[in-house]
């Protein structure tokens, strides 16, 4: 299977840019895989398409700040990405950093109680740093640290856009502002690690959960730390050569019991997100019996895919020729998304992280 066959035209003008007003107010299309019928309605409305004995899973996992700017010795500007930290030592993470002449014993100021010192390079762009600081570093952190927007969102005074090679080698992220600190963020967010947020999980509000409480639809959290490669494109011409990065998940106990009782009596397991589709069929056995734990996964799901534990999949509108559409299409089937996709450029959805949703039914 060819990466091209999941590539698709889309107007740069459908790229949202910025939050829905009112989170739970983004229009929602509804797939049914079986008859293949489409609707259109609004997110808020999602709760007619619930029924009481559902569970809905959702990714508790919380953006942390990860995007820092500083200067180096020298005065010119290097820009750090935290990707993950070093399992071995304290304040050490391995990084993407943006700038000139990076390298090891390189020292970046951030601010007065903050300097980062380039230990070495791992490769692609990737640097080990260790944080000098005299308080907590996620302390320091949360004061210094900007939210990290994906590149194909612009603010002002940003290069616009994701578009090629040359421009991701120029960037790491998207300047934030206000409103970005708390709308890149689901309600649920709890447990820190990811650098980006589980999208599908931003048009849920407090309200709307109530209500879906108040219908009997039962909410069990998994949590995966999204990492980067999210947005890295697939380099590979076929497909199935193509590697995820590793992420690292966690399934409690009371929620795998929750999960597997309502397999075990016919209920819907409808998963908020690619990540908790992911984490439940990486963390499921052959019989779709979800474990307990934690640990790391590189499940990459594409047309195929035979899934184990989720029925019903909320999700937002994905770029092309990305994993996340080789995802929803092993879901749906390829020919169902592409008319889902056409018809939702015909009505101009909003597509990405800002962008609208789908729930597949």
């Amino acid at each position: 299977m060819k990466v091209c066959d999941f590539d698709f035209t889309l107007p740069e003008e459908l790229i949202a840019q910025e939050p829905c007003e009112e989170r739970d107010h983004s229009r929602l299309m509804v797939v049914n895989r079986e008859g293949g019928g489409i609707k259109h309605r609004l997110f808020f409305e999602i709760i007619d398409y619930l029924k009481p004995g559902d569970l809905l899973v959702i990714n508790d996992t919380r953006v942390i700040p990860a995007r820092l700017v500083g200067k180096k010795g020298t005065g010119g500007k290097a820009e750090i990405f935290l990707l993950e930290r070093d399992s071995g030592i304290e304040d050490v993470w391995e990084c993407l950093v943006g700038g000139k002449r990076i390298r090891p014993g390189v020292f970046i100021q951030f601010n007065d109680n903050l300097k980062g010192e380039v230990l070495e390079e791992v490769g692609d762009g990737r640097f080990k740093i260790i944080f000098h600081t005299d308080r907590p570093f996620e302390e320091v952190l949360e004061e210094v640290g900007q939210v990290p927007l994906p590149p194909y969102i612009s603010r002002k005074g940003d290069c616009p856009g994701f578009r090629d090679e040359a421009q991701r080698s120029r960037r790491i992220g998207t300047v934030p502002v206000m409103q970005d600190k708390e709308r890149y963020q689901t309600v649920f967010a709890d447990k820190k690690g990811a650098v980006a947020a589980p999208t599908a999980g931003l048009h849920f509000t407090d309200a709307l959960i109530k209500k879906i409480k108040a219908k009997g639809i039962d909410i069990a959290s998994v949590t995966l730390h999204v990492g980067p490669g999210t947005f890295l494109p697939v380099r590979v011409e076929n497909i199935e050569e193509h590697r995820m990065l590793p992420e690292r998940y966690e399934i409690p106990s009371a929620s795998a019991e929750r999960i597997n009782r309502a397999k075990a009596e016919n209920r819907r397991v409808i998963a908020v997100g690619s990540t908790s589709m992911r984490t439940l069929e990486a963390g499921s056995d052959e019989k779709g019996i979800v474990r307990a734990g934690k640990g790391k996964t590189s499940i990459f799901i594409y047309p195929g895919y035979t899934f184990k534990v989720v029925d019903t999949l909320i999700t937002n509108f994905h770029l092309p020729k990305s994993t996340l559409l080789m995802l929803v299409s092993a879901f749906v089937g390829k020919e169902l998304i592409s008319k889902a996709y056409r018809e939702a450029i015909e009505k101009k959805y909003r597509f990405y992280s800002y962008g609208d949703a789908m729930m597949i039914i």
